[in-house]
């Protein structure tokens, strides 16, 4: 998720009144080959991460899926992100989660964007989290999540726990389904309720919102037929993290904050909703990565062109229900 320089978040819509994403800007990779620029080291990277930020949450549930909590440390910011972009959070205040601190790696700074103007001073790009920092270096490895985690997959494999290494989060079993999979769940799904709540327009939000839906169902269809427990069969893939973060989300915040609320989760999709509580309930690198007052107070407080007063809502309660239980209107047709 991004804040940057140039246009702010509320011109992330184009003249059509349809949201774009910008591009990440660092590109580059953690290698376990000798001689790469970036290696697989313990301690020389850390990685920069919103609690409230989806992108950023496939980062911290990969690193814990991985057994990298004692390699790559991290630092997550404050949920407030306004015109300067994401901030940390000072000594004084006390924010849910771990590492909501002051930036370790540079004491004075208070902005992320601090980060990649110490890197670049000529930066013009936006500042994204995640961010993959290496400390030895003073450089940016990477702000692009779906490269960042595939990194985590294996690169890291030759200094980690033997268990950890036979961890396969994207096997070449499933390999082309999952590609596949995550190409209509990013751009209808991930990207797609963002579309949805960013839209200025009435023409462009309804564009935007029917393929949210039809991806919902399509992916309610496949878990409802194939779910054993997760989105390829006995083991968790990348399908399941892509999906998961979005879906998290989805009924806390962007049922009402972007708009998707033709249906939601708890009481329109049995089978999505079975499959993300067994993820946030039964595995710890899922539920215990999810802070849901910043994700609440993140997107309802900084976004304030589409929430003025920054007004947050105090539903749903609970934010997700308790494995076996239903919503009223669920239960009453069981």
């Amino acid at each position: 998720m991004a804040s940057g320089t140039g246009p702010s978040i509320t011109d992330w819509a184009d003249k059509s009144g349809e949201f774009k994403r910008g591009q990440s800007q660092f590109r580059s990779h953690v290698s376990r080959q000798p001689g790469a620029e970036f290696p697989a080291e313990k301690g020389r990277y850390h990685l920069y991460v919103s609690y409230a930020c989806p992108w950023a949450h496939r980062t911290l549930i990969v690193r814990k899926l991985k057994g990298l909590e004692d390699i790559i440390p991290y630092t997550s910011v404050h949920w407030e992100m306004l015109e300067k972009g994401w901030r940390f959070a000072t000594k004084e205040e006390k924010v849910p989660g771990e590492n909501v601190t002051p930036d370790p790696i540079h004491k004075n700074f208070t902005h992320l964007r601090d980060i990649y103007f110490d890197v670049d001073p000529g930066y013009t790009g936006r500042f994204t989290v995640p961010t993959l920092y290496d400390v030895k270096q003073n450089k940016i490895v990477s702000n692009e999540s779906s490269e960042i985690i595939r990194m985590f997959y294996t690169e890291f494999d030759d200094i980690i726990p033997e268990k950890y290494k036979n961890v396969d989060l994207f096997p070449e079993k499933y390999r082309k389904e999952i590609e596949g999979t995550n190409e209509w769940t990013y751009n209808d799904i991930n990207n797609g309720v963002y579309k949805s709540g960013f839209a200025t327009t009435q023409e462009a939000y309804e564009r935007a919102i029917q393929p949210v839906f039809a991806s919902l169902d399509r992916a309610e269809a496949h878990l409802a037929q194939h779910a054993a427990p997760y989105y390829f069969g006995p083991s968790i893939t990348e399908a399941d993290i892509r999906l998961y973060t979005t879906m998290i989300r989805f009924d806390p915040v962007y049922v009402q904050h972007f708009k998707c609320n033709i249906r939601d989760i708890r009481s329109g999709y049995p089978a999505l909703h079975k499959w993300l509580r067994h993820l946030y309930w039964n595995v710890p690198a899922f539920g215990e990565t999810t802070q849901f007052e910043h994700i609440k107070k993140h997107y309802t407080k900084s976004h304030r062109q589409i929430n003025p007063h920054s007004i947050t809502p105090v539903g749903p309660v609970p934010d997700i229900l308790p494995k076996g239980d239903e919503v009223a209107a669920v239960r009453s047709t069981n």
